[in-house]
């Protein structure tokens, strides 16, 4: 995976917003992962990163995305990855599915795995 210095991050909440404009949701998490727990959102996929290479054509270039993962860090490379490949319209959701659950928003599965603190709030300006 390539630079990832030219993508937006977003936070969660921010993430609502755009899930609701109608924004597709990448989940990059191995299948095992999102079995246990997962983004309950209606537009969404799942291309686990192991197989993020070969699949990423099936994310279309014309619509917004909004990659996400466990913590943000797996959906940051990702995401990095669509923009060295010309996608112009995908961002990253910071703190992934933890901070989702955190902030109560909809899920399927056993939120016991993510579980624990989180201290990404240090910085101003985190929903």
């Amino acid at each position: 995976m390539e630079n990832q210095n030219l993508v937006k991050e977003i936070c969660p909440t921010t993430t609502q917003e755009w899930v609701k404009s109608g924004a597709l949701l990448v989940d990059v998490r191995e299948k095992d992962e999102v079995r246990e727990l997962a983004y309950d959102v209606p537009n969404i996929i799942n291309i686990p990163l192991s197989e993020f290479e070969e699949r990423f054509n099936e994310i279309p270039k014309d619509k917004d995305v909004v990659m996400v993962c466990k913590g943000g860090g797996r959906s940051l490379r990702a995401a990095g990855f669509l923009v060295n490949h010309g996608y112009d319209k995908v961002v990253n959701m910071q703190h992934g599915i933890a901070r989702w659950v955190q902030k109560d928003f909809p899920i399927k599965g056993n939120t016991s795995i993510v579980s624990g603190s989180d201290s990404c709030c240090s910085t101003s300006g985190c929903c």
